[in-house]
């Protein structure tokens, strides 16, 4: 059995209508439709969005919890929204917004432009250096995260670059005198 797909999802202030393998639901933030695959199946009870599968296999189980957690990313998104803190380290390194187009300043010889997707907002600090991304859509956020940080990766030696919050840096040592 799949321990994420039998667990129930909470709807909550989310309206669910279930169609065949088709489910759409929206909330005050966001509409999204989902497909299910033939072998799984959504039912409603007390509140709570129930998946079952037809049949016990290994392929089928997993696609039981991918679908289940894919559901209760965007009932969340469509209630409250997600959102992921970015942080700019290193001197003179930081990000300007201008509408839906940030510009970076990090250290390269020119300014790197990045337009934001629709249905990502910005917002930047004072100083330029914490960046906070918010979206409904998790793989959408996670995409553009992604992507600002791969303007400049954190490196081990100083622990400058774009760092993505809560991600650990395992820091080296530099070189040593020889004695």
């Amino acid at each position: 059995m799949s321990k994420i797909g039998r667990k129930p999802i909470e709807i909550l202030a989310a309206k669910v209508e279930i169609k065949g393998g088709t489910i759409s639901l929206s909330g005050p933030k966001a509409k999204f439709t989902h497909e299910l695959p033939d072998v799984i199946e959504a039912n409603i009870k007390d509140g709570l969005l129930f998946l079952t599968v037809a049949n016990n296999t290994r392929e089928n189980r997993t696609l039981w919890g991918l679908h289940r957690a894919l559901l209760a990313n965007k009932i969340k998104g469509a209630l409250t929204g997600f959102e992921k803190k970015v942080r700019i380290v290193g001197l003179g390194y930081k990000a300007q917004l201008s509408g839906k187009k940030l510009n970076f300043s990090l250290g390269y010889s020119h300014k790197i432009d990045y337009n934001v997707p629709e249905g990502v907002d910005v917002e930047v600090d004072r100083t330029g250096q914490q960046l906070v991304f918010k979206a409904t859509d998790k793989q959408l956020l996670g995409d553009v995260c992604d992507a600002v940080r791969s303007f400049r990766p954190p490196e081990p030696y100083k622990g400058t670059g774009i760092i993505l919050e809560g991600e650990v840096i395992i820091r080296k040592a530099g070189k040593t005198k020889a004695v």
